[in-house]
């Protein structure tokens, strides 16, 4: 069983780990957190890109000889193969940690995979620490492996269309491999974010129907697509395929916003369930998500 203080650790590794959101694709974002032998945090790191050191090199670098005998709480199980970096699983096999505690198992795993592996050399692992809460963050990047194609998002603010003032919307280009604007352009989310020979942005048009154009997102390298505005004509090509629906509605006041939680839910497009309601600023943003079935 995970300790109070592993816990706290993991929740923080999750937490680092959404500063990847938007940049490590086609890799997932990952934190990770190193506890000395007495379960005090010495170092953190988190994967920014494709290239650059995975996140328990990060925070091994961070905590040093500090991590002999200590345990590594990770959101992703340790890679288990020699990519552009070496594989994770023995730079902590070398770093002589005695615990690794993995919130979600890795479906791309190499060989018998990662935690097998530090397994057999002794280390004690513990497998699905807090996995739905690391799935806030790897859920879309789990769902681009699964189904072959980039988990698509469309956001907006009502009644921001026509003067471009959805300043919210804007706020989550950053978390997003690829922006579909409201004209058409394809914009990377974070400009220069990727890593080299692994990302693309692709030129429009996407294609008429929807297979054409997430396989033209999923060859850029796109794991995740913002598409911006209610009016979006892409949004309404590729309606059948989106998985999450944001909507930001504005108000000055308790007044002037819905009076009533099913006030809200009426907003909510069809096929779609409500996830989550929040205040943010002037606004209260609605996500939902696609029925599974």
């Amino acid at each position: 069983m995970a300790t109070p203080n592993e816990l706290t650790a993991m929740r923080r590794a999750i937490a680092i780990s959404a500063q990847g959101l938007g940049t490590t694709s086609p890799n997932p974002p990952v934190g990770c957190v190193i506890l000395d032998r007495d379960g005090l945090p010495v170092g953190e790191g988190y994967h920014l890109r494709k290239g650059d050191h995975h996140a328990e090199v990060n925070a091994l670098t961070a905590a040093g000889e500090r991590a002999e005998g200590g345990t590594a709480v990770v959101t992703l199980e340790p890679c288990n193969h020699h990519g552009r970096t070496p594989p994770c699983r023995q730079a902590l096999i070398d770093a002589k940690v005695s615990r690794v505690l993995i919130a979600v198992m890795d479906p791309t795993s190499r060989g018998e995979g990662g935690a097998v592996v530090l397994e057999q050399a002794g280390i004690e692992v513990e497998r699905g620490v807090l996995e739905q809460e690391a799935l806030l963050v790897l859920g879309p990047w789990l769902h681009s492996l699964r189904t072959g194609r980039p988990h698509i998002t469309w956001a907006y603010t009502v009644g921001a269309d026509e003067d471009d003032g959805d300043q919210a919307v804007k706020e989550l280009r950053r978390t997003h491999d690829l922006v579909i604007r409201r004209n058409g352009a394809i914009e990377e989310g974070v400009p220069g974010g990727h890593g080299e020979d692994s990302f693309s942005i692709p030129l429009p048009p996407l294609g008429n129907g929807p297979t054409k154009a997430l396989h033209v997102l999923a060859e850029a390298g796109a794991r995740t697509v913002l598409i911006e505005g209610s009016s979006n004509k892409t949004a309404q090509r590729l309606a059948e395929v989106v998985d999450r629906v944001i909507i930001d509605v504005p108000g000055t006041s308790q007044s002037s916003l819905p009076t009533s939680a099913n006030g809200l839910g009426g907003m909510v497009h069809a096929g779609f369930q409500l996830v989550d309601v929040r205040p943010l600023g002037r606004y209260v943003r609605l996500m939902t998500e696609r029925y599974k079935v």
